[in-house]
């Protein structure tokens, strides 16, 4: 029961601090978002370093940078799959690959699911595609690349729950510090390369050498970018601390879910919870933007709360 609470709560974390990065990446570019939260998802984490204590030791250290490493390259290639295809069929894929990747993993290893379980699984998977599926206007069309960027993007995600799944149970947060640290290293240099490459090509912020981007097509997950340059209006910078500290938070649930339990069900379980973060996006969405959720999204909501019941059953 303790491992689908962690799990989901680190979902729907997940999904606050998505929202957040999605409103703050309507004014400045999504890589630029996504650099500075991690930036500042490092402060919680340290307060957490001399609150709890942690173990930095090798393992901790290896796994944690696995982690930042597999994070930074999904984002980045998440960006780029969302900017050169529709946002209806590739979302779902990533997140999908997110959940079954570190399911096939545990199986392999030799994990043996009760039949509600794997029923359990299914109906969560098939949630998240639901919940994560949005009206496609851009008329983008499906392609090669964009499928192969998007499942990779997702196994990277993935890679992260594998990674804190490796780590030892008695390393406290110091291995999601040294992911944090690597990951806004990475990220940084992606958002400066951007940046730079922009301004050669006399586009200015938000153009549309911007890999998050796609010329502003409805459908996609390409952000407007900036609109001129000069600092950051204080609720732009509270929305991206935010979402960083959430981020972080989230980070701290799944790497807790996957340590509650010794029984080898829990990787699986807690990667999949992990991957119904849409619906914390857009229920959010629904109460501070007022958009309506579809049918097809209510759907998934119901779906993907019947699978974590069936998951605290198993």
């Amino acid at each position: 029961m303790l491992t689908v609470v962690l799990g989901l709560s680190g979902a729907l974390v997940y999904g606050f601090a998505d929202f957040l990065g999605g409103l703050a990446s309507r004014r400045v570019r999504a890589v630029t978002v996504a650099a500075v939260a991690a930036a500042v998802g490092i402060v919680p984490l340290l307060v957490g370093l001399v609150v709890v204590g942690s173990a930095f030791g090798a393992e901790s250290v290896l796994w944690g940078a696995v982690a930042g490493v597999s994070g930074g390259v999904g984002v980045l290639l998440l960006y780029r799959a969302l900017a050169i295809g529709p946002m209806s069929v590739l979302s779902p894929l990533t997140a999908v690959f997110a959940a079954v990747v570190p399911v096939l993993v545990a199986v392999l290893r030799g994990t043996a699911l009760s039949g509600l379980a794997v029923v359990a699984l299914v109906v969560a998977v098939l949630a998240v595609v639901l919940v994560a599926s949005v009206r496609d206007t851009s008329g983008a069309r499906v392609t090669a690349v964009g499928l192969v960027t998007a499942a990779v993007a997702g196994c990277g995600f993935g890679g992260i729950v594998l990674a804190y799944d490796m780590t030892p149970s008695d390393a406290g947060v110091a291995p999601l510090v040294v992911s944090r640290v690597l990951q806004a290293v990475l990220l940084g240099t992606a958002a400066v390369v951007v940046t730079r490459r922009a301004a050669v090509a006399g586009q200015g912020p938000g153009g549309a050498a911007d890999p998050a981007r796609s010329a502003d097509a409805p459908g996609s997950a390409a952000p407007p970018g900036i609109r001129g340059g000069g600092r950051w209006p204080a609720r732009l910078v509270w929305t991206v601390v935010a979402c960083g500290v959430l981020d972080a938070a989230a980070n701290v649930f799944i790497q807790a879910g996957l340590h509650s339990s010794e029984d080898p069900a829990t990787l699986p379980v807690v990667s999949v919870l992990n991957a119904l973060y849409p619906i914390g996006t857009v229920v959010l969405a629904g109460i501070v933007l007022r958009e309506r959720l579809t049918p097809v999204q209510w759907a998934g909501i119901v779906l993907a709360f019947g699978a974590a019941v069936g998951l605290a059953l198993a």
